[in-house]
């Protein structure tokens, strides 16, 4: 059974499991651990022998080779680590025999030989210090965890295990109810909770589940809930009520005009200037804009001397209309001049600015720069090249997107920095596919891709396995260092059996 983190007092009766994946901000997984205040007196503090100190490379690859859980901290000057030697020589004492913590000066000529080849760089963190975990020999992660006692000794004494109840900022906002009632929550995007998903229902996040008596009753579905209205509800916790069927736009009454494929084409002739707003039900940034439409649609659609009118295309049921217009994401607004396509306008998405826009119609301000057209060190490949550049690359992580996917959006910065620092190594690059484009449609199903983003690590261009892991510059930087640690040690073995 995973272990839920609790907070109780007195005999449990009620639980209510929060089951929460905690989403990494992007710029957490760019952060080196937090700084620690440093006094005069803990600069003079003296470093524990428990902390070893390591400069040379060979010595460094011995310690990986006989320490199975190793931190090390890394720093750009014997000064600027002083704080974060002071706290772990305490922590180097709590888990004695369980961790080994090292210490590499990346500011000394020997130290510098070292962090070079193990491509650390400490000067480029804020408080010039970096501490990286590493496993059974290998590379395992950077600790972006909290720099407290209680946190790196935990950390130390489960390497793979979930972070303190405590480090999770939103931890505060949890209310306790009763002595007999309490609230758990639980990080159950990692793989190995994937039958407990399945278990449970959870098909997105935050899912909340009910428990009593240790039996799973149902789901608390009141997802904008505050802690005043799960403090109620606990008072007398109900099943969700069946919903009421929605009624379809088309038919509440709305000003705006609603098209068909079998309309479409005579309403523009009809209409000179029209504002077209293409839409998925399902889709919430629609469901957010349909207020602004309609109360626009009041105005316009009703005045005579209104400069345009709005209508709207339910795309799912439309779909000749939408693939006619190449409708790929929702909502799509599409203005119509004497019955021509004239402009596609994402920027038009409340009332005043429809109104305001169709008084004077105006080309759309220039797109930004697609990725692929921006300067990096990313290979940004397709169906045309994929296969005979990854032939060329011992080691190459693909990320495969579509320009309109904010998980995509969030992980470019991260990937460009990680390409970036292996650029000179020739063996290694960081690839993107863009699923949308001509051919690459095609190319992408053929590698997997069911979602984005979706990245496939390649060995000489062959698949090799799915990367899952962090979509941070210290989950795909840490990926490739594993990769180059152990080819280091592969070489070491057949230097050692020559």
């Amino acid at each position: 059974m995973p272990q839920l983190y609790r907070h109780a007092v007195g005999d449990i009766v009620l639980n209510l499991l929060w089951c929460l994946a905690l989403t990494v901000k992007n710029d957490d997984l760019c952060l080196s651990p937090p700084q620690v205040a440093v006094s005069s007196a803990l600069q003079a503090a003296k470093v524990s022998p428990l902390i070893e100190k390591v400069s040379d490379h060979k010595d460094f690859k011995k310690l990986l080779r006989t320490r199975t859980n190793v931190l090390v901290l890394y720093t750009k000057s014997a000064s600027s680590g002083d704080a974060h030697l002071k706290l772990l020589s305490d922590v180097a004492q709590a888990v004695k025999g369980q961790g080994t913590i090292a210490w590499v000066n990346c500011g000394d000529s020997e130290g510098r030989k070292l962090c070079k080849k193990v491509k650390v760089d400490p000067s480029s963190k804020t408080n010039g210090v970096e501490v990286l975990h590493y496993k059974d020999g290998t590379f395992h992660t950077e600790y972006n965890r909290p720099a407290t006692f209680k946190s790196m000794v935990a950390f130390l004494k489960d390497p793979a295990g979930a972070p303190l109840w405590e480090e999770n900022p939103e931890a505060k906002d949890v209310v306790h109810i009763e002595s007999e009632k309490v609230l758990a929550g639980m990080n159950v995007h990692p793989a190995e909770f994937d039958g407990l998903k399945q278990e449970f229902s959870i098909k997105g996040y935050p899912t909340f589940c009910y428990f009593e008596k240790g039996k799973f009753l149902h789901h608390y579905e009141n997802y904008g809930a505050t802690s005043k209205d799960i403090a109620d509800w606990l008072k007398n916790p109900q099943p969700p009520q069946p919903k009421t069927p929605e009624v379809p736009w088309s038919e509440s009454g709305s000003a705006v005009f609603h098209l068909t494929d079998e309309s479409f084409d005579t309403f523009l002739e009809e209409h000179p200037s029209v504002l077209i707003m293409f839409y998925a039900p399902w889709c919430g940034h629609c469901k957010n804009m349909k207020p602004e439409f309609d109360e626009a649609a009041e105005i316009l659609n009703k005045d005579p001397d209104s400069p345009g009118v709005l209508a709207a295309v339910d795309a799912t049921i439309h779909k000749s209309i939408g693939e006619r217009f190449k409708i790929s994401g929702f909502p799509t607004v599409k203005y119509f001049d004497k019955g021509e396509e004239k402009y596609t306008l994402p920027q038009l998405r409340s009332k005043d600015k429809i109104i305001e826009w169709l008084q004077n119609p105006q080309a759309p301000p220039p797109p930004e720069k697609s990725w692929d057209e921006m300067q990096s060190s990313v290979s940004h490949l397709g169906a045309e090249d994929f296969r005979e550049f990854l032939k060329k690359k011992k080691h190459a992580l693909v990320m495969f997107y579509a320009p309109w996917c904010p998980h995509c959006k969030n992980a470019v910065p991260h990937i460009t920095t990680a390409a970036e620092l292996f650029k000179e190594d020739r063996k290694i690059a960081y690839a993107a596919v863009d699923c949308t484009k001509g051919q690459n449609h095609e190319l992408c199903k053929q590698e997997g891709v069911e979602g984005y983003p979706t990245f496939n690590y390649y060995n000489y261009g062959k698949f090799s396995e799915k990367y899952n892991g962090e979509r941070g510059e210290a989950g795909f930087t840490g990926f490739m260092r594993s990769l180059r640690g152990r080819d280091q040690e592969k070489v070491g073995k057949r230097k050692e059996e020559l």
